[in-house]
């Protein structure tokens, strides 16, 4: 079993900047790929962006590419996604997952969720 656990979201204003933090506990982390995915108001969850279990291979949505950037430190169990250039339509919650690719049915365990604000 995996459990993640979502860190960093908050309210911040078009143009600024956030660092979410995805802590996993299980020794399964360092094995597996892993993304962050975004469900705003009313909308589905849909893809963010996916590093694979060494980090040599990321892949992003068009909508954040040059913006975000997805990393991991296995040696900490801990994914991050850092945010730049924020925009209102990244308003959103947003949830860190094993697994790997786009598709979110691909995915074995989710977090909880952090919310991240962005303000026009």
């Amino acid at each position: 079993q995996v459990q993640l656990v979502e860190s960093g979201g908050g309210l911040v204003q078009a143009g600024g900047s956030l660092r979410l933090s995805c802590a996993a506990s299980g020794r399964t982390f360092s094995t597996n790929g892993m993304g962050w995915f975004r469900q705003a108001p009313g909308k589905e969850r849909v893809f963010v962006a996916t590093i694979s279990s060494n980090g040599g291979s990321t892949y992003y949505t068009d909508s954040v590419k040059g913006r975000f950037t997805i990393s991991r430190d296995n040696a900490k169990n801990t994914g991050y996604l850092q945010m730049s250039n924020l925009k209102p339509e990244d308003t959103a919650v947003y949830f860190c997952a094993i697994g790997y690719g786009s598709n979110r049915h691909r995915y074995a365990y989710w977090g909880q969720g952090t919310q991240v604000t962005v303000s026009s």
